[in-house]
């Protein structure tokens, strides 16, 4: 296929065009093109102000090469042709033009996410980008606008990379595989015929037209294509150019795969899976997994904080999917307790938790290996101590998800990897409290640390687990024992080689003038003159003492008193006003 596009790609020709440079018209399209986009937003993905440049920059070019379009008050449309071609400059305006209306697609493709109507605005633009790719190169092309043939290769090259763009958009995978393999072709043997930073310029564009070369070829019907994507995706890195693309083309990809993924089996289990970012979250663990096998230890990494964010993005979806259904929030909150079977929306809420969970404890797991290989700086054992920590307690979450109550195989298998960590955790706390020499507790940490390893080692034998994994668990488990039986033996002689090395702890009498009576759990040596010894201080000093003790009679309110009302004087009372009245009235008075 690519034989048919280098008819006309002779190195020799270009060569011997930038010896005519003088005579020629000559302009490098890519390279024109390159830093005008890195100078003007595009390196951060902002189209609307390379737009906005491409616009200002036509206007001064139809200014400077005096190539306006009418006057202020009446538009004449006029269009570069070879016989008004005076310099470069002038191949600049159709180019511009292209530039510009592709500017205008790709900001309106970002924005039809939200608003699906701008999709026909983006197409119509890249269309209107295409017609000035069209024209620039039929005004390079022709015989009298003396243009080289390095300029009559970029531009073609050009121009068949943005009819590959149209027709890609399109969903024409046949034509735009034949514009983007075309482009590719001439890039490459330019880039045989120049040296320098322009050849690095050809290769950096051909590529960037590799993963739309590979897209195309899945749509037509090369499976493998996928995976050539993400090895793609995984040998580049996060600052490269090509990570945008890559990322959409991967994601086009799964969104088509994922119609025909409608459910998923876990613990014996059917689940029916109808969210479309669930469907694209399995597929993509899927594709993960056999890459996981392959890649390096960075690249695992990268992959497992990509997946993290995915899962994360899932669950969330899923979630505002079930917001209004009360048995789903009660559920999965705990508010409820679960009779019989979960219902299918709760079991995948669980088992995307479980994705979650186990994801995070395999990245932690290579973040504890990558930190033990690494030579060049010395990994304290409490940075790792606290790594199996978040593993355990990731793991101890797993138990806790509504719907596995009845997985008893399943728990005592989660159990048994948490036995397993849990030695480990103990192993590289010992370790702490040895370097900080506090002995009694490294030593007793070891001993659990090994019971906690043969707790695991027995449950291991009757786990389902997957064997590769049990076969490296037990090994890990089986050289951790072997190391502590060796560490016990060095903290006991580390514990006695520090306890005869001890500074002496004796204080002389010279610099103690405390008296015995207040120093006596110290030990102090008495030269000859035994006599100067202070043994306590007289006169002896004076403790504050109370004045006036206070005594609380708490008896009195429980002593009944008898009584003395016989012994009291009754006093005779003396009538007032109404008694002498009453005596005056009815002859009352005081007996004799």
């Amino acid at each position: 296929m690519d034989s048919q596009y280098v008819e006309n790609v002779n190195p020799n020709l270009v060569k011997a065009s930038e010896r005519e440079a003088a005579e020629c018209v000559s302009l490098e399209v890519l390279q024109v093109v390159k830093d005008v986009q890195q100078q003007h937003g595009l390196r951060h993905g902002d189209f609307q102000r390379y737009r906005q440049y491409c616009s200002r920059k036509l206007r001064r070019i139809r200014k400077v090469v005096n190539f306006q379009q009418g006057t202020k008050h009446k538009v004449q449309p006029r269009k570069i042709t070879a016989e008004t071609l005076k310099d470069q400059r002038c191949l600049y305006i159709p180019l511009m033009e292209a530039e510009r209306s592709w500017a205008y697609a790709m900001q309106l493709k970002s924005e039809a996410n939200t608003e699906p109507r701008k999709h026909f605005h983006m197409m119509n633009r890249l269309k209107k980008a295409v017609h000035h790719a069209d024209h620039l190169q039929k005004v390079v092309a022709d015989e009298q606008a003396n243009c080289d043939a390095r300029t009559n290769l970029e531009v073609k090259a050009y121009c068949s990379w943005m009819h590959g763009l149209l027709n890609f958009e399109l969903q024409h995978w046949k034509v735009a595989l034949d514009n983007f393999i075309k482009s590719k072709v001439i890039c490459e043997k330019l880039s045989e015929a120049v040296a320098g930073d322009v050849k690095e310029i050809y290769i950096q564009r051909c590529a960037e037209l590799v993963p739309n070369i590979r897209y195309c070829e899945y749509n037509i019907g090369d499976v493998s294509a996928v995976e050539d994507l993400m090895q793609m995706r995984l040998n580049i890195t996060h600052e490269d150019p090509l990570t945008s693309k890559l990322d959409e083309l991967i994601e086009m990809t799964r969104e088509k795969q994922s119609s025909s993924l409608s459910e998923v089996t876990w613990l014996a289990r059917t689940i029916p899976v109808k969210n479309i970012q669930v469907r694209r979250l399995l597929l993509s663990m899927q594709q993960s997994s056999n890459q996981l096998r392959d890649a390096g230890a960075e690249q695992k990494l990268s992959m497992y904080e990509s997946l993290l964010k995915e899962i994360i993005e899932a669950q969330q979806s899923h979630k505002d999917e079930f917001k209004d259904d009360g048995i789903f929030k009660a559920l999965i909150s705990k508010m409820k307790p679960v009779e019989g079977q979960v219902p299918s929306s709760v079991y995948l809420h669980t088992y995307l938790a479980y994705l979650r969970q186990s994801t995070t404890t395999e990245r932690n797991l290579l973040m504890i290996s990558l930190l033990k290989s690494d030579e060049s700086k010395k990994t304290k054992p409490q940075d790792l101590a606290r790594l199996y920590d978040v593993i355990i307690q990731n793991l101890s979450e797993i138990g806790q998800l509504p719907g596995l109550e009845d997985k008893e195989a399943f728990l005592k298998e989660v159990d048994t990897q948490i036995l397993a960590y849990k030695a480990f955790r103990c192993f590289h706390v010992a370790q702490t409290y040895e370097y900080l020499k506090k002995y009694k507790e490294a030593l007793a940490l070891y001993d659990r640390s090994v019971l906690y390893a043969q707790m695991s080692l027995k449950q291991l034998l009757k786990t389902s687990i997957e064997n590769t994994k049990k076969e490296s668990l037990s090994k890990e488990l089986r050289e951790l024992m072997s190391n502590v039986d060796g560490l016990k033996y060095f903290i006991r002689a580390s514990s006695i080689l520090d306890g005869q090395n001890e500074p002496d702890t004796k204080v002389s009498l010279s610099s103690c003038n405390k008296p015995l009576i207040e120093r006596l759990h110290e030990y102090v040596e008495v030269g000859g003159n035994v006599k100067k010894t202070s043994l306590v201080n007289l006169p002896p000093e004076f403790e504050p003492t109370p004045a006036k003790p206070f005594f609380f009679d708490l008896a009195l309110s429980s002593i009944d008193f008898p009584s003395l009302d016989d012994r009291l004087e009754q006093k005779k009372t003396q009538g007032g006003l109404t008694g002498y009245f009453k005596k005056w009235i009815w002859g009352g008075g005081e007996k004799q």
